[in-house]
């Protein structure tokens, strides 16, 4: 049994720095309902201009950043094309449905897609079919361990979508991982997109929010559904400025993806069980194991000191984070060889 618990469930577990403490204490703040928190204003035109687009706009989650972008986009019974495994589609809740009153169709396998694919799984233009109105791209995919979606890739994606009439939603909760490890800038990687939502509690390790960026058209109707969904928050400027300050955090990021190298690599040389390092690309660790050995794994290693997420069966999901440390991964091993 370990001294302390090494948590690699997700890279939400971090905990805010000291100096992110200050700056909430110290933040200058406003009624946002009112349009009057300065920290606010200021973190969303900062978003805005990293991914270079007109207008941000700070909401709570992610889940909500992705679902006004559903309703911004799209009427009740239309068709949104996604990956397989994608965010919105898994991990809201039925949201999509509840709110946007969307259905999902799934493209190519995996989670990442060809434009090929995409373009042949929008539907005829005809009275009895869905119709398809977005296609939404997961970078990083999580589900798929964390891969960056190829950017040559977006970039046919979305000039097929468009040239068929659909819009394209990026799903960036962890587009700043995509940007460390591909080394293209977050505006390159956002540029054919309608919309994006960034999340700043993963990796960046502020303790909450997300925005959703785009034109200003867009995201001033953005404001009303946020509103609607229960999103308007008052003086959010203590939130916001833990969110600037992660903004001028991102470099560590590299940092989070060498540990998850160090990790993999770990598994990979130590365990019975299987990694694909060359699609460990960024901070997540997929470990695949015997079927249905998961779930009982992963409460194993919880006892011996070690959290993982079971993902369905099969796959353990590890998540390198900037709490954790090269001596943190290395025991970590040492837990995973003793308990496989």
């Amino acid at each position: 049994m370990l001294g302390a618990m090494i948590d690699l469930r997700s890279d939400t577990v971090t905990k805010p720095s000291p100096v992110m403490r200050r700056a909430m204490a110290d933040a200058e703040v406003g009624d946002d309902v009112y349009g009057e928190d300065p920290t606010a204003h200021k973190l969303e035109a900062r978003t805005a201009e990293l991914l270079g687009k007109e207008a941000a706009l700070f909401v709570p989650s992610g889940t909500m950043a992705n679902q006004i972008a559903l309703m911004l986009h799209c009427r009740a019974g239309d068709a949104v094309l996604v990956g397989e495994g994608t965010h919105c589609m898994v991990y809201e809740t039925g949201a999509a449905a509840a709110w946007a009153r969307v259905q999902f169709s799934v493209v190519g396998k995996g989670g990442l897609f060809s434009a090929d694919e995409m373009e042949a799984a929008i539907d005829p233009d005809h009275d009895h079919l869905p119709r398809s109105r977005l296609v939404v791209i997961e970078n990083t995919h999580n589900r798929a361990g964390g891969r960056v979606f190829p950017q040559a890739e977006v970039a046919a994606i979305a000039a097929r979508a468009h040239g068929r009439g659909l819009f394209v939603h990026l799903d960036g909760a962890r587009l700043w991982n995509a940007a460390a490890a591909s080394g293209n800038s977050l505006a390159l990687l956002a540029a054919q997109a309608d919309t994006v939502s960034v999340c700043f509690s993963k990796g960046l390790g502020a303790p909450v929010g997300s925005a959703l960026v785009g034109p200003r058209a867009l995201i001033t109707e953005a404001r009303r559904l946020r509103k609607m969904l229960g999103g308007g928050m008052r003086q959010v400027g203590v939130l916001c400025a833990a969110a600037l300050v992660a903004l001028d955090q991102r470099e560590r990021l590299v940092e989070d993806h060498e540990l998850a190298q160090r990790l993999a690599q770990g598994i990979a040389r130590d365990t019975h069980w299987s990694v694909d390092l060359a699609r460990v690309e960024t901070n997540i660790v997929n470990i695949t194991m015997p079927e249905g050995t998961a779930p009982s794994m992963a409460a194993r290693l919880k006892e011996a000191g070690v959290f993982v997420n079971a993902m369905g069966a099969s796959i353990l999901r590890a998540v390198t984070h900037r709490d954790l440390s090269r001596v943190d991964i290395d025991q970590a091993l040492t837990v995973l060889r003793d308990v496989q």
